[in-house]
């Protein structure tokens, strides 16, 4: 995992194995800047042959102006966004006084993130769920640039970004054409929190109405976790033990006991198991993929509320 994040702050605790500068307070975005490591720039050079030294038409070479690094190769119709844009699109969209708590950069530069506390708090079924805006942002012409709201469970940490069909919560663009002109388009979807937070609200209500019985729950969590037809005995007991750990989340978690059984409880489970439980097989980017999803949204948690509405 030391690979992958290059340089990170974040506010009281560090995550990711430890890595990271852990500072008391959540910064503006300037302090962040610096203490993400990521006060550089970006500047796109020309690239030539080995032997005659002509300039290849139609590429540039993305280099990191502190040491000189190649971040990626892209086409010349790619827009830089610079660090300290994704900060001041940051500041500007969600106002003065943000403040943010996390950044880094991952893969030696090629990606970065950014995550910042809106200011709003919601308390749905009797429970307090915080809203956080992520920006991820690519240098290497991999991927596009990404924002999005994600609710998180405070007493848990849980994330809960249901894909709902009533509201967005996620905005993305291409490196190419009028950048700044695309950041705006994202207020059109990232200024309507309140407008996901009040459908997220609905849905929950719905989720807790669903009573589940203990054999529907065990039904539903072989359901998430199938078991293939040629597996292995091994791979049998590996889903059995996932299978488990999910049931154990539902049933046995402090933090749910007082919920009753049902939809509401489920989910959460899931998105408890989805966050936190560590896969069979940990490979060295696991911990991006699951940040990464918290800007996508998790597969898993958004098939099991499915799950849950048809049940």
């Amino acid at each position: 995992m030391a690979a992958l994040v290059e340089t990170m702050f974040s506010v009281r605790k560090k995550p990711w194995h430890g890595l990271g500068t852990v500072v008391s307070y959540a910064p503006d975005s300037e302090s962040a800047l610096e203490l993400a490591g990521l006060d550089w720039k970006v500047v796109q050079k020309d690239i030539v042959t080995a032997g005659g030294g002509n300039v290849i038409q139609g590429f540039k070479a993305n280099v990191r102006d502190r040491d000189g690094s190649v971040l990626g190769i892209v086409t010349d119709r790619y827009r830089v966004v610079q660090n300290s844009e994704a900060f001041a699109f940051t500041d500007k969209l969600l106002g003065e006084g943000v403040r943010y708590e996390t950044a880094g950069s991952l893969q030696g530069g090629r990606r970065t993130w950014i995550l910042a506390r809106l200011p709003q708090q919601y308390i749905i079924n009797g429970e307090e769920i915080t809203p956080y805006m992520v920006f991820m942002n690519s240098h290497d012409g991999s991927g596009s640039i990404k924002a999005a709201m994600t609710p998180v469970r405070v007493v848990c940490s849980n994330t809960l970004n249901l894909a709902l069909s009533t509201a967005k919560r996620c905005w993305s663009c291409h490196h190419t054409g009028d950048i700044s002109g695309k950041l705006d388009e994202a207020k059109d979807t990232l200024l309507y929190a309140g407008k996901y937070m009040a459908e997220l609200g609905k849905s929950f209500g719905r989720l807790e109405r669903i009573r589940l019985s203990d054999d529907k729950v065990t039904e539903l969590v072989n359901g998430l976790l199938p078991e293939g037809k040629d597996a292995s005995r091994q791979q049998q007991r590996n889903i059995q033990r996932l299978r488990e750990d999910m049931k154990h989340r539902y049933f046995d978690a402090p933090d749910l006991a007082g919920m009753g059984k049902n939809g509401y409880r489920f989910i959460n489970a899931v998105s408890d198991f989805a966050t936190h439980t560590r896969p069979l097989r940990e490979r060295a980017n696991y911990r991006e993929s699951l940040f990464a999803r918290t800007v996508d949204g998790n597969p898993l948690i958004d098939r099991a509320y499915q799950m849950v509405l048809a049940a």
